[in-house]
């Protein structure tokens, strides 16, 4: 027994790295904006957890009183900005291990994402602050109220939406396995394969299409007309050119072959074919 418990620190100590998440594909090496180390990722972790199970209690408790602005909307918000963000490295980690790292969480997801998001949460402070009525309308509730969140009717179809989103996004990650890559892929890697069953049977591109409809529902919860408009465009926008780019490549890996799935399922993204 010694000498197996001996030789495993000595193999682990003959291993560069050894429980770092270093990603074999160049393409997927991590960008280095945050160490891609096991310290790193479970204080990012941790740190996640907690924001999620901070959002979770608002949300299900109706809002802090003590605190005009820790309303369950803002809650749901918290909970599902925390919950995506994990379930990006998450999934990478259970399904597409080559290609995980800290970079995975995707906290370093570009200058517009964090602006979009912080002005989403100025839109929604704002208005709470100077005008809470404003943040009150059942407008976006279309289903029972048995069927909603912590029983709140307004909540209810956003919050569907949301969850159906993140469903799907994590959905295709998992049925894509190894072909999954949150950067695009322009070469072809030996065990690249043409997905289109599953989800991929009904969204072209489910990832995009999940991300999509995930972050317009945070902005029906939070009920906020400038930011739901601007996620619109620029996430019209990005997808289109993303999409653009991508299945050039797939056209050129897999010919007449994608070009077939591709008139038979469309993307389910507005605008987008």
């Amino acid at each position: 027994m010694q000498d197996t418990f001996e030789q495993r620190l000595l193999e682990r100590e003959l291993r560069e790295n050894p429980i770092e998440t270093i990603p074999n594909p160049t393409a997927a090496r991590p960008h280095g904006d945050i160490p891609n180390t096991p310290l790193a990722v479970s204080t990012i972790s941790f740190l996640l957890g907690s924001i999620f199970t901070l959002g979770l209690f608002i949300f299900l408790s109706g809002g802090l009183n003590n605190a005009w602005f820790t309303t369950y909307q803002l809650g749901f918000f918290i909970v599902s900005w925390s919950a995506f963000h994990w379930g990006e490295f998450a999934v990478t980690a259970g399904w597409n291990r080559e290609r995980v790292s800290v970079d995975s969480f995707l906290l370093n997801n570009g200058r517009m994402y964090h602006i979009a998001n912080g002005l989403a949460l100025a839109e929604y402070l704002v208005v709470i602050y100077f005008r809470p009525s404003l943040k009150s309308f059942p407008y976006v509730s279309s289903i029972g109220k048995s069927l909603c969140f912590g029983g709140h009717r307004v909540l209810c179809t956003p919050v569907w939406l949301v969850l159906l989103g993140q469903f799907l996004r994590s959905a295709a990650m998992i049925k894509a396995g190894s072909n999954f890559s949150h950067a695009v892929a322009f070469r072809r890697q030996v065990d690249h394969r043409l997905v289109t069953d599953g989800v991929y049977a009904w969204f072209r591109h489910p990832s995009y299409a999940g991300f999509f409809y995930w972050a317009l529902g945070t902005q029906l919860v939070l009920q906020n007309p400038l930011s739901f408009s601007v996620y619109s465009v620029l996430l019209m926008r990005f997808f289109s050119s993303r999409i653009r780019a991508e299945e050039r490549a797939l056209i050129s890996f897999f010919g007449d072959d994608y070009v077939s799935y591709r008139g038979r399922v469309g993307t389910r993204i507005p605008f987008i074919p």
